[in-house]
């Protein structure tokens, strides 16, 4: 039977702390894994350490009003889409596609009902059709509560 760790004898063996015999090439790259296994030794303590002694974190006592009015400013210029929702219907494809120039589409809305104001397709307000100066806009009646939303979200 031949012993897995047997090697030439011109070649001198290294013993490691678990025992295993190491070729004298093989030296350098345990050096660079010992080297590695200290770093991530000494980085593991190093990230151990709480966020408030890093400073990375600030307690919410710590927040003032001016802080909290800045945030709502990087805010403010986001676009959104808002759409008014005259009514709604479903057609099949057939009719759809016999659709032309003077048809007339039923909707289930009805004339005089308050429409729907939505911002990024949510609920937000119903009003009604006004004109001003040859363009169409909205007057809102009815804002929708934070609270009447989510129970619209719920059902």
């Amino acid at each position: 039977m031949s012993d897995v760790n047997a090697t030439p004898a011109d070649e001198p063996m290294l013993e490691t702390g678990a025992g295993a015999a190491v070729q004298p090439d093989e030296e350098q790259g345990l050096d660079d894994w010992a080297a590695a296994l200290a770093e991530q030794n000494g980085n593991e303590v190093a990230t151990t350490q709480p966020a408030e002694a890093a400073g990375v974190f600030q307690p919410l006592s710590k927040v003032t009003s001016t802080t909290t009015h800045n945030d709502i400013d990087m805010i403010l210029d986001i676009p959104v889409q808002m759409t008014v929702e005259l009514g709604r219907t479903k057609i099949a494809i057939r009719n759809l596609l016999q659709l032309a120039q003077g048809s007339v589409v039923e909707l289930d809305g009805l004339a005089g009902e308050p429409m729907d104001v939505l911002v990024n397709g949510c609920l937000i307000a119903q009003g009604e059709v006004v004109v001003v100066n040859d363009k169409f806009g909205i007057r809102l009646t009815d804002i929708i509560t934070p609270s009447e939303r989510i129970r619209k979200l719920n059902r």
